[in-house]
């Protein structure tokens, strides 16, 4: 596998999942495929919780990509079909953290996720 820039991104999030918030490896899916509108797409990291449900969306930007409002859209519609709990947006240099509210259709801006408990 060739480590491309936005590889780097998502191998450095996948070990802050797993290192600094306690996410088990086995809860862990990396290029997560999913169908949304007939088109086949993929999740850069897809946390599960313990009943198997996704539980945290992670999409990765290489460092010199600029997260936009396209970055947001694109976990957005990820997330239509996923009804993950949390978003991350990274490109290794600028991180943004989200919760979903459901109930007002948008999301909360965190400092971080919360770690792992089962």
């Amino acid at each position: 596998m060739v480590l491309t820039p936005e590889e780097w991104v998502r191998q450095h999030l996948i070990h802050y999942l797993i290192k600094d918030k306690s996410y088990p490896i086995s809860l862990i899916a990396v290029e997560k495929k999913l169908t949304i509108n007939g088109l086949t797409k993929r999740t850069d990291i897809l946390v599960f919780n313990t009943k198997g449900l996704p539980e945290i969306i992670v999409e990765c930007k290489a460092p010199s990509v600029k997260i936009t409002q396209g970055s947001f859209d694109q976990i957005a519609r990820y997330n239509l079909k996923l009804q993950a709990n949390y978003l991350i947006v990274s490109n290794g240099l600028h991180h943004f953290f989200c919760k979903m509210d459901t109930k007002n259709e948008c999301y909360i801006f965190l400092e971080n996720i919360p770690n792992y408990t089962k």
